[in-house]
C-alpha cells in the first residue's frame, strides 16, 4: 500500500549503514527526507548523494534528518558513503520493502531492454509521521535545493 499525502506512514522497519534501523517511529518528532535512487556509484546518483552532503548541515538545522534508499546491499552501501564521506545513513532495501511501499519500481527500458529499476524519489515525512510531501521521476538538478525548501516551509509551519 502506497502511502497517501497528508496521512501517516505504514509500520515500517528497515536497516540502515551505521547500525540504524528505520521506523517511522524511531524518528518521531524528526521531519525525514527518504529519497530512493536507482544504484550506488553511478553517475546520477552519485551527483544527487553529494547534493544531499552538502546541503546536510542546513537539513539538520531545519530538525530534519536524511536516508537515501536502494537496493544496494549493505556493503556496497557502506563503501558508497565512505568514498563520498556522507554525513547521513543509506537503507539498504534489498527486498524491496520500502520500494513496493512508496510504489518506486518502475519498468525501464535500459540499452534496449526492459527492466525494472528504482525511479528517482523523495518523499517528505512530518514530525507526526505523515508523509507531506512528494517528488517523482525528478531530474537531479536543483531538486535538493527544492526538498531543502519544503523542509524549511515545515519547520516554520510547525
Amino acid at each position: 500500500m502506497t502511502p497517501a499525502l497528508n496521512k501517516p506512514l505504514p509500520d515500517i522497519e528497515a536497516h540502515a549503514t551505521g547500525g540504524v534501523k528505520f521506523t517511522p517511529h524511531a524518528f518521531h518528532g524528526k521531519t525525514v527526507v527518504l529519497y530512493f535512487y536507482p544504484k550506488d556509484n553511478t553517475p546520477g546518483c552519485t551527483t544527487e548523494a553529494m547534493q544531499f552532503r552538502d546541503h546536510h548541515d542546513e537539513f539538520v538545522a531545519a530538525g530534519a534528518v536524511v536516508f537515501g534508499v536502494s537496493r544496494d546491499n549493505m556493503a556496497s552501501h557502506d563503501k558508497f558513503k565512505e568514498n563520498l564521506g556522507l554525513p547521513f545513513q543509506l537503507i539498504a532495501d534489498t527486498e524491496e520493502k520500502l520500494c513496493h511501499m512508496f510504489g518506486v519500481v518502475k519498468n525501464k527500458i535500459m540499452y534496449g531492454k526492459k527492466v525494472k529499476g528504482i525511479e528517482r524519489s523523495t518523499f517528505l515525512i512530518d514530525a507526526s509521521g505523515v508523509l507531506r510531501a512528494e517528488w517523482r521521476g525528478l531530474k537531479v538538478a536543483g531538486h535538493v535545493e527544492e526538498v531543502l525548501a519544503a523542509v524549511k516551509q515545515l519547520k516554520l509551519a510547525a
